[in-house]
């Protein structure tokens, strides 16, 4: 596993969202507008109703998904290798460290870090243990499975690549909340022990409700510094005469931003789902994009992660 540090995070301001049928303006840094969308029967905007809600955007680097230490020796590899080829140590380590996560063993978990420990969303050794243990007393009922997709010997060390699921429900004022996150990323091990991690691609949704909105989420995974891009998150089934309430959200992602609980203020929606283009920032910092819709019946709020490259 590898972070599992805090899965919501709070929006670091309140954004109020009117959705019309025209193009406007969202906010800032990323300056997102309206795309044109056609009225969904039943959501035509009447007059202004909006909804206050606390609430924890999703983030699955926030999951901690905890990563590998491993024996070092093996032979030297000029590529990345096939997870079937990987060497015992290294799979039986993975599975070690499920083992703990899923005991809720935050030593059991630390001690695959380095004291010197490297994120590349700035987070340290000491914020990762705390975010832990924070974590498991909110949500006692996470589950974890890493996968292994590659390894290759660098050095005196070795660069893995993992995946990581982590999924859990929790009661919350008489419902139950459902939790699934996925978390890609690159680890280097030296000498038994984690030393960096990297964020590769992460996506997390949290719903709640009988029936929450099944959402199909457009987003691109990467884009160059100064591009626009689409973010869409579409409702599947039909609204009827159902009202749907919304927001999106953007943030620049940094370790001071992982656990921040926030109002967020939701508005009526005059279409099928949240419909933006949205412009990267003109420096490589990666951003979280988030939706969250709200219908009588259910909720669903998701965040996806958008790497931000200068090339």
């Amino acid at each position: 596993m590898h972070n599992p540090v805090n899965m919501f995070r709070r929006v670091s301001r309140s954004l109020s969202v009117l959705f019309t049928g025209y193009r406007k303006p969202l906010s800032k840094p990323l300056s997102f507008k309206e795309r044109g969308f056609d009225f969904s029967p039943g959501c035509e905007k009447s007059g202004s109703l909006s909804a206050k809600t606390k609430a924890y955007s999703l983030n699955g680097s926030m999951i901690l998904l905890f990563a590998l230490g491993l024996t070092l020796g093996w032979a030297t590899a000029a590529k990345a290798e096939d997870p079937a080829t990987a060497p015992p140590q290294l799979k039986e380590l993975l599975a070690q460290i499920d083992a703990a996560a899923n005991r809720r063993d935050v030593e059991g978990v630390m001690q695959f870090y380095s004291q010197d420990f490297k994120h590349s969303d700035g987070l340290t050794h000491a914020q990762m243990e705390e975010a832990l243990k924070q974590l498991w007393e909110r949500y006692p009922q996470l589950t974890y499975r890493t996968e292994l997709q590659s390894w290759e010997n660098q050095g005196d060390g070795i660069v893995a690549e993992t995946v990581t699921t982590v999924t859990g429900t929790q009661p919350n004022n008489g419902t139950m909340v459902k939790l699934e996150s996925m978390l890609r990323s690159r680890q280097r091990y030296e000498n038994q022990q984690i030393v960096s991690s990297e964020i590769l691609a992460e996506r997390s949704q949290l719903t709640s409700g009988v029936n929450p909105p099944n959402l199909q989420v457009i987003l691109p995974e990467q884009v160059r510094i100064g591009q626009s891009f689409n973010f869409d998150a579409i409702v599947q089934e039909p609204l009827g005469d159902n009202l749907l309430l919304g927001t999106a959200l953007e943030e620049p992602i940094s370790r001071d931003r992982y656990s921040q609980p926030s109002d967020l203020e939701l508005d009526l929606l005059s279409a099928g789902g949240i419909f933006k283009v949205g412009r990267a920032p003109l420096t490589p910092q990666d951003r979280w994009i988030s939706a969250v819709l709200i219908r009588g019946d259910g909720m669903t709020m998701i965040t996806r992660r958008l790497n931000v490259v200068d090339r």
